[in-house]
């Protein structure tokens, strides 16, 4: 393994009612004023807005709402919250959510203790926030491993690039199953998608023989296949649901990564798709994936075997990759660009747009051409 130093920061609190044991643990050792961010109006029709806000006060918190923060959360959206937390004094910020509503919060944390802008800052200057504003994080929809590492993918509409920033640990997460129980299964599943996506994406980076991380990866992607089914067959199922909420935290800590090299090459591409198209993350993915990774085959194809023969239980390398579509569609994910939701027509001129904008990986098992990531985008339209 190569050289690395690990720290992890973020206090998790699993299971039912974890909820309730980290406000009264945590929110004594910060400030007065909350700012409690979240997406949509479905966190009030469910009752978890009224139940954290009500915890919050509890405590003897001032509660100041930040609503609105869309899926790709963009630039503008933190620069929002920015400086609205800069306005109110706020001491704290809990972000209540899935992915983008935690990442947004993560960006914000940082814009708020600083007068620089910070997409400037690091992607013009190289620099990278040092100070932040605590926060906390209670995942109401689990997949993305957003309250388990500082990145956040940010879309800046002006720019028009969708990327990873650097941003805030949160202090504490909660993970409760039962908080993701009014989640629509699709929404689950796409999810649960993305934490597979990052398994195997850190797999098939560049490592050595016989590594502990590759070990890892391959149980917490055939965890994950198999909670993912059992959910299709009963989307109440709630262990299946605490299940996938930990393989997504193990995805995201940082534990698989350690000492190697990873590849994110369909991330990258995904994430360019949805700066054009604002298309679903883990739908985008899926749709991505085994194009993919039918081009890179015989770059990986000793890591492709062990993925199948582990996954899916198949013998070679083309049978795993056979069995991941087969298996996406068993989700009932989208295969093609056509049945992605998505905020203009995908044509082969926006494919070619995202081909010329994406961040390629320059990393085993190969570094693409634009050209090739055009040509793996149109098998997918």
């Amino acid at each position: 393994m190569k050289e690395f130093v690990f720290t992890y920061p973020t206090k998790v609190y699993f299971g039912e009612g974890s909820l309730e044991k980290a406000v009264a643990a945590e929110c004594g050792k910060y400030g007065k004023t909350v700012m409690l961010a979240y997406g949509g109006a479905s966190l009030k029709k469910n009752g978890i807005y009224d139940r954290v806000k009500g915890l919050l006060e509890k405590a003897g918190k001032e509660v100041i709402d930040f609503p609105g923060i869309m899926p790709n959360p963009t630039y503008a959206k933190v620069q929002e919250g920015a400086a609205l937390a800069q306005e109110k004094g706020v001491d704290f910020i809990l972000a209540v959510g899935g992915g983008s509503v935690i990442d947004c919060c993560k960006i914000i944390a940082a814009q708020a203790k600083t007068n620089e802008d910070i997409w400037k800052m690091e992607f013009s200057e190289g620099k990278f926030p040092a100070e932040f504003l605590p926060m906390g994080a209670v995942v109401t929809a689990s997949g993305t491993g957003a309250e388990q590492n500082c990145g956040a993918v940010i879309t800046n509409e002006e720019k028009g690039v969708k990327t990873g920033v650097v941003g805030a640990y949160a202090s504490f997460a909660v993970l409760d199953p039962e908080l993701t129980a009014s989640v629509p299964a699709m929404q689950v599943i796409s999810g649960a998608f993305d934490t597979l996506s990052h398994a195997m994406e850190t797999y098939l980076g560049n490592s050595d023989q016989d590594n502990v991380s590759d070990d890892l990866a391959l149980a917490v992607m055939r965890n994950t296949v198999v909670n993912m089914r059992r959910l299709i067959a009963d989307v109440s199922d709630m262990l299946a649901r605490s299940n996938l909420m930990w393989d997504s935290a193990m995805a995201e800590n940082g534990i698989l990564k350690v000492g190697r090299v990873t590849d994110f090459q369909a991330h990258q591409i995904e994430h360019q798709l949805g700066a054009f198209t604002d298309c679903n993350h883990g739908q985008g993915l899926a749709v991505i994936h085994p194009a993919y990774y039918r081009h890179i085959l015989k770059d990986a194809e000793e890591k492709f075997r062990r993925f199948a023969k582990v996954v899916f239980d198949k013998d070679t390398a083309e049978e795993g990759i056979e069995a991941l579509g087969v298996f996406i569609k068993e989700c009932g994910l989208p295969v093609k660009m056509g049945e992605l939701k998505s905020k203009v027509e995908i044509t082969p001129e926006v494919l070619r747009k995202v081909a010329d904008t994406c961040n390629i990986i320059k990393c085993n098992p190969r570094e693409l051409s634009r050209d090739e990531v055009y040509e793996i985008l149109m098998e997918c339209l």
